[in-house]
């Protein structure tokens, strides 16, 4: 198998998303030595935002591209052309103001393209799309200050993290995804360490 770790975190050494992600790649070594790792950095490295010529060059026909809009395209393809390479996506992300970092917002808008990673049944705009990233599966791991953040919990109806990348990855063709999130870092003492604990039990029985 072949496994995209993606890192979102503005941090580096501090961050306990990147801890969950060192620590899912640790486990799945052990268990799957023979299996490759490729990484992806969202949050330390800059992925550009796209803009009005990405955004012409991207809903132009291939065949009719010009070479200025081929250079717009050329990250956009090669992250596209990892997701298409890899069998596994792990997604290590922390909750920015009840949603995703900058940086991980801009990766999926640049890999998010019509005829590449989704499309429409129809072949014309009627909302029923159709993902073309198939067999795929997406852990997401995601650190978070508050607890709650489930459906029908107490802050369920503020988690614009962990809903928008299954909803995201959703569309474009990945059914198989889990979530596993680390809270109450802000609350710090016994009750994080519990939730530490929790979670990296589950991120080891991982197989």
């Amino acid at each position: 198998m072949k496994l995209l770790i993606i890192n979102a975190s503005v941090r580096n050494t501090k961050s306990y998303s990147r801890k969950l992600t060192s620590l899912f790649v640790e486990n799945w070594k052990k268990k799957h030595p023979l299996d490759v790792f490729t990484y992806r950095e969202t949050g330390i490295d800059i992925i550009p935002n796209i803009d009005e010529h990405w955004i012409a060059s991207a809903f132009i026909k291939p065949s009719q591209r010009t070479e200025e809009n081929q250079k717009a395209l050329k990250l956009s393809n090669e992250l596209i052309q990892e997701l298409k390479e890899n069998d596994i996506y792990v997604i290590g992300t922390p909750m920015y103001n009840w949603s995703i970092p900058g940086g991980l917002k801009a990766y999926i808008d640049q890999v998010m393209r019509i005829n590449e990673t989704w499309k429409f049944r129809s072949g014309v705009p009627d909302g029923d799309y159709v993902g073309l990233l198939e067999y795929k599966k997406v852990f997401i791991l995601s650190s978070r200050g508050d607890t709650g953040y489930g459906e029908n919990e107490k802050n369920g109806h503020m988690n614009f993290q962990t809903t928008y990348l299954k909803h995201i990855f959703g569309i474009m063709g990945v059914k198989d995804i889990s979530v596993f999130s680390l809270d109450n870092e802000e609350f710090g003492g016994e009750i994080f360490e519990n939730s530490k604990t929790e979670i990296f039990n589950t991120i080891n029985s991982i197989n």
